[in-house]
């Protein structure tokens, strides 16, 4: 037998072993989980994780200064901005933009504490499905858990920003003048389209902040959480 072919079948002997005991490793400290220091460490790092989203796009240009989360004009009329800018609109198209963004800006706070409920109510399964789970578990769980409640939170707050800056009717006029030139598009009243664009915009960001404890670790260093997300990365 070849030195080669030796060295490839211990290899394939070993390896098996290998992954068995990490698997058993990573089992050992997940049923650590259930030690109520190690299960309040995760709900922590997931509260500090929300408060960071929250407080970040409940300021001025939280949503208005990224341009990943910018809430812009819905898809019909988005299609139309050249046309409606083209017709001395342009004024109007960005005072609209601005105002939903402020809109957005002003309702996100009011979500956190239910947020902050739903880590609160997270049980040991679900600590363990979001440590085992994909890069955006956490963010999956408080979309299950919240959405429909934020929802229920963003809507009255935006309605009142809308009624304030005349936010709704600058966008009724603007649908009008493209109804005008046969521009049509998906009617959605202004307030549902700023408040599904703002939960999008909740979720995008906590995903984020996910993704950030889940790349870095060290960052719980010496607990529990620190090195199952260690062992996990």
């Amino acid at each position: 037998m070849t030195p080669d072919r030796r060295r490839c079948l211990q290899a394939l002997f070993v390896l098996p072993w290998f992954g068995l005991a990490q698997a058993r490793t990573i089992d050992d400290l997940l049923g650590a989980i259930s030690v109520p220091q190690a299960e309040q460490a995760l709900r922590e790092s997931l509260a500090i994780g929300a408060r960071k989203a929250i407080a970040s796009l409940g300021q001025e240009n939280g949503f208005y200064g990224d341009p990943k989360l910018k809430i812009g004009l819905p898809k019909n009329f988005s299609r139309a901005e050249k046309f409606l800018r083209g017709i001395g609109q342009g004024r109007k198209v960005d005072e609209l933009v601005l105002a939903m963004n402020r809109a957005a800006e002003s309702a996100v706070p009011n979500t956190l504490d239910l947020i902050i409920d739903s880590i609160a109510g997270m049980s040991v399964q679900d600590a363990k499905t979001i440590l085992t789970g994909g890069d955006d578990s956490a963010t999956a769980y408080f979309r299950k858990t919240t959405e429909n409640h934020l929802s229920e939170t963003l809507l009255p707050v935006i309605k009142s920003v809308t009624e304030k800056s005349d936010l709704a009717r600058a966008y009724n006029n603007l649908a009008a003048t493209l109804a005008r030139f046969g521009i049509r598009g998906e009617r959605e009243t202004v307030e549902a389209y700023v408040n599904r664009k703002a939960l999008d915009g909740i979720y995008q960001r906590i995903g984020e902040e996910e993704r950030s404890m889940r790349a870095n670790p060290s960052q719980y260093a010496g607990s529990v959480l620190g090195e199952v997300l260690g062992l996990l990365k």
